[in-house]
């Protein structure tokens, strides 16, 4: 009888196995994907309320308490989006999505993201009581010689002890389920999360060293001074890899959900992985490219950055191509005729393909942009006014942000075992379109005011004793404030939407919707999966962008800083 009991067991382990392929993520491992994103939304109505009191600072209909000035709110506004949000949004999505892809997360690797759970909430909680205390207004951006109360450093390195935890446990699980399927390809959404928390690691590392042996020694008094271009530099190796991890966490999105949302197959799986590899080996240098009107640097090596920066915009080209041979094929399989009669027949009433297309869409902007502030010319016009918060608002605000509020409506029901219904679905739609205008108005008169007037940015309203030139920012700083409106009240409509999709909506099944390859797609070599190289490889490239200018910075430096506090 015990070989009968045993096959049973085995089989009905199977069934459950299968069953969790395709209902979606097990119980305890939603827990997990849930409680993180129970923190990012969280963290959006906060920052979107700070956004707001900055917008209408800005457009001069707003006087700020004494006990609360525009520089504390920039930073915590920066600190709650930038960080929190997107850091806790990215550790949810993909760990909800490897425990439907792999079979489940191992006990070890929840004990993992747990911790890093933790980790992350304590540094959040500790990096905001200097916040609210005025002791750490330096925009978020660990830009010395500007000094922050050392517990705010203290706070940060919680937080990305949090992520590292994170990290390692997705890269554990990976391996696991490679160790279980030798030979076999890493499901696409799996690939994806690999790559993004190898640069989550690799970015974390450079501003790991800048606050460890810089930041906090010289913050408590142990050094006198810092070599700010040291320390502006590996922030910079941070911040620019940042944004493109959000921009990559996008991007799977797109390639891997959207074609199943709207009744299509994804595109070749080749051209899939080869775009993360890209991304993930090119992404840490360039980070110049946000100095490039700095001194201290040579032209050689600026032009190496930047043209490592630009590079990127390679498998951006490749995705956009690949997104709509994806939309245009769904499509024409529905009836669509004409050079354009496709278009027509996409879900334009989903708002989980509505919300990404327009990030999609408005990325092609936001790259544009992005290629001005990579020209030394064009830089020096815009780096240091509106231009660049417009530009860094249509990046994440539209193209990483849209997306991630498009995922919402299908990932939140789906770990919460609830459904999106229609109403929410209408709801989810306008929603989507206020914070498209909201972003269009307030992102534009920013471009324009920067371009045009030179209205500088890391400021608070002021006229500076009514000059004319002052005067004339009015009108747009105006639309930036009616832009603030807007957003907000979409944050709080999605916000709403969120926790009414997490407590709620009716309970019910929500699929995970990872699209199928194409039926004549080739089959993938298995070269993409060897992490080992690519990772070398993007270890060279850092060495080939950073070692020279570094070594150069330490030996030749400049006379180090005392610390300021400008606020």
């Amino acid at each position: 009888m015990q070989p009968t009991s045993t096959t049973a067991k085995m089989s009905q382990t199977s069934f459950k196995d299968k069953a969790n392929q395709v209902l979606g993520v097990r119980p305890e491992d939603a827990i997990i994907s849930k409680s993180y994103l129970f923190v990012a939304f969280t963290a959006v109505l906060l920052g979107g309320l700070l956004g707001l009191l900055q917008g209408l600072n800005r457009a001069g209909l707003l006087q700020l308490p004494t006990w609360l000035n525009y520089y504390q709110v920039l930073t915590a506004h920066g600190l709650l989006l930038v960080v929190v949000f997107s850091a806790t949004f990215v550790i949810g999505y993909f760990y909800a999505g490897m425990s439907h892809t792999l079979g489940g997360l191992l006990p070890k690797v929840r004990k993992m993201v747990w911790t890093g759970f933790w980790l992350k909430i304590v540094g959040t909680v500790i990096v905001v009581i200097p916040v609210l205390m005025n002791e750490a207004s330096v925009m978020y951006s660990f830009y010395p010689p500007m000094k922050a109360h050392p517990m705010f450093y203290f706070g940060l390195v919680f937080v990305v002890l949090g992520v590292w935890a994170a990290a390692i446990g997705a890269f554990v699980q990976v391996a696991n389920w490679r160790k279980q399927n030798p030979g076999k390809h890493v499901p696409i959404f799996s690939f994806f999360a690999t790559g993004v928390f190898i640069l989550l690691v690799g970015a974390t590392l450079m501003v790991a060293v800048e606050v460890l042996f810089m930041i906090i020694p010289w913050s408590l008094g142990w050094v006198d001074t810092i070599n700010v271009m040291v320390a502006r530099t590996l922030f910079w190796a941070f911040g620019h890899t940042a944004v493109n991890i959000w921009y990559l966490t996008a991007v799977s999105a797109w390639y891997a959900i959207v074609p199943k949302i709207i009744g299509g197959r994804r595109f070749s799986d080749l051209l899939t992985r080869v775009v993360v590899i890209a991304l993930v080996i090119m992404n840490i240098t360039g980070g110049f490219h946000h100095q490039i009107i700095d001194p201290g640097i040579s032209e050689p090596i600026k032009f190496m950055h930047v043209f490592m920066s630009l590079a990127i915009g390679f498998p951006s080209l490749m995705t956009a191509y690949a997104m709509f041979a994806v939309m245009e094929r769904t499509g024409k399989a529905k009836g669509g005729k004409g050079a354009f009669g496709w278009f027509k027949k996409l879900p334009w009433g989903d708002v989980r393909f509505l919300a990404p297309f327009i990030g999609m869409a408005a990325f092609a902007p936001a790259g544009a942009g992005g290629i001005v502030q990579s020209t030394n010319q064009l830089d020096q016009t815009v780096h240091n006014t509106m231009w660049i918060v417009g530009h860094f608002h249509l990046t994440l605000g539209m193209s990483v942000v849209m997306t991630f509020f498009g995922v919402s409506y299908w990932l939140i029901p789906h770990v919460s075992k609830r459904i999106l219904t229609p109403s929410m679905n209408k709801l989810g739609v306008f929603q989507t379109i206020l914070w498209t205008i909201g972003m269009v108005i307030m992102s534009f008169s920013m471009h324009y005011i920067g371009l045009f007037g030179g209205s500088p940015r890391r400021t608070s309203y002021t006229t500076y004793f009514d000059h004319p030139m002052a005067l004339s920012w009015e009108p747009w700083m105006l639309a930036v404030g009616i832009g603030a409106i807007l957003l907000f009240t979409a944050v709080c409509i999605q916000v709403f939407a969120a926790f009414n999709l997490m407590f709620f909506a009716p309970k019910g099944e929500t699929e995970f919707p990872v699209g199928e390859p194409q039926s004549d797609d080739e089959k993938t070599p298995y070269w993409t999966e060897r992490w080992g190289i690519w990772v070398v490889l993007m270890i060279i490239t850092i060495a080939m962008a950073y070692t020279v200018p570094l070594v150069e910075m330490i030996v030749n430096g400049p006379p180090g800083s005392p610390p300021f506090k400008t606020w």
